[in-house]
């Protein structure tokens, strides 16, 4: 499964199921051990198995050690008498890999309806990682509470791609991922009902809990005029409108994807309003994700000057193209990273989730027609069903105090706060101050 700009494909590349060949039963009609290649296998004929590498969980190849092989070779054949109990009292008959039926459980969800491309390209790669540890033949029924633990302890010494290891947070993604696989097994009746070694898992890694990053108003104000006087030495080397899409993130609230897939077709002018519905480009996270919020006077400034710049007013299709290719943006980072160095922060600082947390810390000091704006009234705009999540996750209290009617974050009305921050962007001659 790999993601596209703007149209992501399934490609699901688990191997098909193949039924083994009949072979004939043990002489002595027991289980035994053997040694193939200097490594140890079982022969499960007996109990309706196969011949099958005895491999410890994490291993790529079979054990050479004899005690660990003996080991393995008893908990087979307890799963495969389980396996056989189960055939007889409880009809579950299909001893469903569990590669083969990952491969399954990812067709469904995608057929659904219900689970985004994004999301879905997520799940394989966990469930790769499930396959890669447990083993891709290895049967649904087989994997215990205990093996569930070894996997997740392994989960935490992978290397997340950023020079550390897969946080807390990342690891309860990969067993919820696989958890949601038991429960469609249990709904098939490709394991016994109830059956979720995930579920029955006590201790579970959590994220840390912690406060989201956020700008206070005047680091915001900051960060958009960085934005507005950054010019690329080459065209091809950042986008060319961050004025723009930083002013919408901002000023909207909205989720990354949300952002980026807006058209401009949501964006009126005359209604002075912002509207986020699914299209071609993207879908949107939940139902209440669908709706239309006030298009701020500093956002339609700048919305007025990228929809009807110098290079012509923009057609049908996306507010923000790539400008390579015309599709969906997927990637901000090295952008962000740019303008936020000449404000002085750091590589890796800023970055676009943390401007949907701003602007609900923001948008808590406005007022509403005089009054003090209501939690549920923020949560609609930023597409929530109700105000818990503003309330627990997205309202942060900042030491800067401001009352306005409608939402802005302009340099002109922090300059004393900003101080030598805003000279030092001043100087930077990439524009003349306003």
């Amino acid at each position: 499964m790999r993601g596209r700009r703007g149209d992501v494909t399934l490609i699901v590349s688990f191997a098909p199921f193949s039924c083994p060949r009949r072979l004939s039963w043990p002489a002595n009609g027991r289980s035994r051990l053997f040694k193939r290649g200097g490594r140890y296998w079982g022969d499960f004929r007996a109990l309706g198995g196969k011949r099958e590498p005895l491999v410890e969980p994490g291993e790529r190849a079979a054990t050479t050690d004899r005690l660990i092989a003996e080991t393995l070779l008893a908990d087979r054949i307890r799963q495969l008498q389980e396996q056989r109990r189960n055939k007889v009292l409880l009809g579950v008959e299909d001893r469903a890999g569990l590669q083969e039926y990952a491969s399954r459980h990812l067709v469904l969800k995608r057929k659904s309806g219900r689970t985004t491309d994004r999301v879905l390209v997520q799940l394989e790669t966990q469930l790769r990682r499930a396959c890669e540890y447990f083993g891709s033949g290895r049967e649904l029924a087989s994997i215990t509470v205990d093996d569930v633990q070894g996997f997740t302890e392994w989960l935490q010494q992978q290397p997340n791609g950023r020079g550390a290891t897969l946080r807390p947070g990342t690891v309860r993604h990969h067993l919820n991922a696989l958890s949601n696989l038991y429960r469609r097994a249990a709904s098939e009746r490709r394991v016994t009902s109830g059956y979720n070694p995930v579920r029955d898992m006590m201790d579970k890694p959590t994220a840390r809990s912690r406060e989201a990053k956020w700008l206070e108003v005047p680091d915001a104000a900051l960060l958009l005029e960085a934005a507005r006087r950054y010019a690329p030495e080459h065209r091809e080397d950042t986008i060319p409108f961050l004025h723009a899409l930083v002013g919408a993130f901002l000023l909207t609230g909205g989720r990354t994807h949300e952002v980026l897939g807006l058209e401009v077709s949501d964006i009126s002018f005359d209604r002075r309003t912002v509207t986020f519905r699914a299209n071609q480009h993207r879908r949107l996270k939940t139902d209440s994700a669908h709706r239309t919020m006030p298009l701020w006077p500093q956002l339609e400034e700048i919305l007025q000057e990228h929809v009807f710049g110098a290079a012509g007013p923009l057609g049908e299709g996306l507010l923000f193209p790539s400008p390579r290719t015309d599709e969906m943006i997927t990637d901000v980072r090295k952008a962000l990273d740019r303008i936020a160095g000449r404000a002085g922060w750091k590589p890796g600082e800023i970055r676009s989730k943390m401007f949907r947390h701003t602007y609900c810390a923001a948008r808590l000091q406005t007022l509403d027609h005089g009054a003090p704006v209501s939690p549920f009234t923020v949560a609609k705009e930023l597409g929530h069903g109700g105000d818990s999540l503003v309330k627990r996750i997205y309202g942060h209290l900042g030491e800067t105090r401001h009352r306005s009617e409608v939402m802005e974050y302009r340099v002109e009305h922090h300059r004393e706060l900003l101080g030598d921050r805003l000279t030092a962007l001043s100087r930077s001659g990439d524009a003349s101050t306003p």
